[in-house]
């Protein structure tokens, strides 16, 4: 008698993924893949994190999910549509959900005091960032924070994520952060050309916002989520020197086409 083989369980679509950990929170995707977006977990403890994105009823999850000690889950197939990003935008697109893949870090976050990454959770995180990356040809300037697609909403990964370290292995868009100097701040209520300049770079490089010319609160959130992701020495939303002269080197490193 013939012992049926048994079925062969399906693979994650990384090779960097360990198992796959099924989500039953995603849907069919409406864009090709073209962006990566990081997060935090945010909650207390992995196992809570994780049992929210499986859970139905949350009606949340992500594409991977990487635990402190390096160990990555998939929990969402990659040519489905996660719902990690919700209410985003990035490069004129809205539905971030759609044209990315969504990677869910462990940690407790801002709540927590904003504790580190273990170096084995980062080394993870950069193993499986430069596959996908390199499968679907995203560019560096799309690998992005959450806090990047939604400004004043989300504050994920958080300004001590070390992006540099990231980007020292092939991984994002980077400058070196321009020293913390004395000079001339923008800042809420402030008024006229210069401001409206700065929206329009902010724009050029991604974000969403409007260039209107008045230092308004949806520009502070906006400045606030850059300096969280490009100059975390001091994130506060006013447009310092050194956050303008950060900014002005990422746009002169981009690709022409994009600048």
């Amino acid at each position: 008698m013939t012992t049926p083989a048994r079925p062969k369980r399906p693979k994650p679509d990384s090779a960097a993924a360990g198992k796959i950990h099924p989500s039953p929170n995603h849907g069919e995707r409406r864009a090709p893949i073209s962006a990566l977006v990081l997060h935090y977990t945010g909650m207390p403890t992995g196992e809570g994190a994780l049992q929210r994105l499986c859970d139905a009823t949350a009606e949340v999850s992500a594409h991977y999910f990487v635990w402190e000690n390096g160990k990555i889950l998939q929990l969402v197939p990659e040519s489905r549509r996660a719902w990690h990003a919700g209410r985003s935008a990035w490069a004129g697109q809205t539905d971030l959900n759609s044209a990315s893949i969504g990677v869910e870090i462990v940690n407790p976050g801002h709540e927590a005091g904003c504790p580190p990454f273990p170096p084995a959770q980062i080394d993870a995180v950069i193993r499986l960032s430069r596959d996908i990356c390199d499968r679907h040809r995203i560019p560096p300037q799309r690998v992005l924070a959450h806090s990047d697609i939604a400004p004043g909403r989300k504050r994920d990964p958080g300004e001590w994520f070390p992006w540099d370290v990231l980007h020292r292995a092939g991984i994002g868009h980077w400058a070196p952060p321009a020293p913390l100097s004395p000079g001339p701040v923008f800042e809420p209520g402030a008024l006229g050309p210069p401001v409206a300049a700065l929206q329009t770079m902010l724009a050029v490089y991604g974000y969403e916002l409007e260039t209107t010319g008045l230092y308004d609160g949806r520009t502070r959130d906006v400045v606030e989520a850059f300096q969280r992701h490009f100059r975390p020495g001091r994130v506060d939303g006013r447009a310092d020197v050194s956050t303008l002269r950060t900014l002005r080197a990422l746009l002169d490193a981009l690709p022409q086409a994009v600048a």
